[in-house]
């Protein structure tokens, strides 16, 4: 009977999804290019890298929050396909009801509210740095001045054979 009867599951089917968020770059296009708006992130970017993924790629943004409302989800696997590290998979699993709607939210982000704000000002105390380094730079010195005078380049002129005259349609 169905409750305690396992059915298989093929592998190419699209359950639920699950993040392995030490892999993920944050690079938000799971939610760019989700059709229903279920993946919601906030990335908190960071002056230095912070690691690397299984696969080498260097991690730059923190994630403050990755929430993945499986209750909006309509199964259709974009966004495991446009993820760049492959953190981002469907599992096996496709019974997951509950009697809680607020329960199809699963988050997915491991940062505490602390560590947040710590980044945060991090992040925001680079970019004043960052701001007033250019400020002081000198007025009178220019890193490179650009050319008032562009020269124009010949132009091919087409090669049209001349008319012959005499020809047909001349009397």
């Amino acid at each position: 009977q169905y409750p305690r009867e396992e059915l298989p599951v093929p592998t190419h089917g699209r359950y639920k999804l699950h993040n392995e968020i030490e892999d993920c770059i944050v690079c938000d296009k799971c939610a760019k290019v989700c059709p229903v708006n279920c993946i919601d992130i906030e990335p908190i970017r960071s002056a230095e890298t912070i690691g690397q993924t299984s696969d080498g790629t260097t991690k730059r943004i923190y994630a403050a929050k990755f929430d993945i409302d499986m209750a909006k989800c309509c199964f259709c696997g974009l966004c495991t396909t446009v993820c760049p590290t492959e953190c981002l998979t469907m599992t096996p699993e496709y019974d997951f009801s509950v009697f809680d709607i607020a329960e199809h939210n699963f988050p997915f982000a491991t940062m505490s509210e602390g560590e947040i704000t710590e980044k945060k000002d991090a992040w925001d105390k680079h970019q004043a740095e960052k701001a007033a380094q250019k400020a002081a730079k000198p007025a009178g010195t220019k890193s490179t001045a650009k050319p008032t005078f562009k020269p124009k380049m010949p132009t091919r002129k087409p090669n049209i054979p001349p008319k012959k005259e005499g020809g047909e349609g001349s009397e």
